[in-house]
C-alpha cells in the first residue's frame, strides 16, 4: 500500500502532526508528531475499592521505575502521542509523568524522540 506523502506533509504543516495508518496496533511505538506512544509493562494492583493502581513502570531496557504518587486519574486523550484511555498523572522520581491505560487493556507513555 503506497503512502500518500503529500497528504502527510500537508497534515503536518496544517496541524503540526500526522498519523501513519500503516502501523499496526500491536506495534511497540506509534509515531505522532514529536512524541511516540510507547507501550510499557506495568505492575499494578486492584485496591479494595476496585480501582486499578499502577505501582511500577518497566522500561524496555530493563530499568524499573517506582511510582511515588498518583496525583490524578481521568479519562483523557494523549495529545502528544495520540490515543486515549484512563490517564494517570504520576510522580516518578520527582517528575510529573502521564501513564495511560488504553481501551484495549495496554499501558503506554508519551516518549519524546
Amino acid at each position: 500500500m503506497a503512502k500518500n506523502t503529500r497528504t502527510n506533509v500537508l497534515d503536518k504543516q496544517m496541524f503540526g502532526w500526522y498519523y501513519d495508518f500503516t502501523k499496526t496496533s500491536d506495534a511497540a511505538e506509534v509515531n505522532v508528531g514529536d512524541s511516540v506512544k510507547k507501550y510499557v509493562e506495568v505492575t499494578a494492583v486492584f485496591a479494595e475499592d476496585g480501582k486499578l493502581k499502577p505501582i511500577k513502570v518497566h522500561w524496555e531496557d530493563g530499568r524499573c521505575f517506582e511510582i511515588d504518587r498518583i496525583v490524578d486519574i481521568r479519562r483523557a486523550a494523549s495529545l502528544k502521542a495520540g490515543g486515549c484511555g484512563m490517564r494517570y498523572t504520576c510522580i516518578i522520581s520527582g517528575q510529573r509523568s502521564y501513564l495511560f491505560y488504553d481501551d484495549s487493556g495496554r499501558w503506554f507513555v508519551e516518549k519524546k524522540f
